[in-house]
């Protein structure tokens, strides 16, 4: 079992598996991480992962996974983003659509092998929430370990399962 995590494997890993039937691409990106879909000056669709750090990478990789037709054809699905220190309202959005994405970055980590963290995303909030978030994101997990994963999902979960069991 391989035991090194370089985000290099990773984009080569989903490139094989989503760039011809999906036109996307896994990317080194700057500060923020960003999906970018094709249009007339970019011919496929583009993810951008953070610093190149590899959880980044898994990570905006689950955000894709769980996108529909529809949110791949707009920048960063149609999510919006607002950083550290989101007040009671932003955090509650935030973390209603991070349980999905963080759910399946968590299986992914676990077919590779490497660490997941949950990823709460606001220094400020209260630890309540936390736990709360916390539980959320582990039923998540279950209830795809239990009842299967999406179709993208399942191909890239396979894709690391084999490479990294190798």
């Amino acid at each position: 079992m391989k035991n090194t995590y370089h985000p290099d494997d990773l984009i080569r890993l989903f490139n094989q598996c989503f760039s011809q039937n999906y036109n996307t691409i896994l990317a080194y990106g700057e500060d923020e991480p960003i999906y970018l879909p094709a249009n007339e000056n970019q011919p496929r669709n583009i993810i951008y992962f953070a610093h190149g750090f590899y959880n980044s990478a898994l990570h905006e990789c689950a955000h894709w996974m769980i996108a529909g037709a529809e949110r791949r054809k707009l920048i960063d699905f149609g999510y919006w983003y607002v950083p550290d220190g989101r007040n009671a309202e932003q955090q509650a959005l935030f973390q209603q659509v991070e349980v999905k994405p963080q759910a399946l970055e968590w299986i992914f980590s676990q077919a590779a092998g490497s660490k997941f963290d949950f990823s709460f995303d606001n220094l400020n909030a209260p630890t309540e929430d936390y736990e709360t978030f916390k539980s959320a994101v582990t039923e998540q997990m279950l209830d795809y370990q239990n009842n299967g994963l999406p179709k993208r999902a399942k191909m890239f979960y396979e894709a690391l399962l084999g490479y990294y069991s190798a």
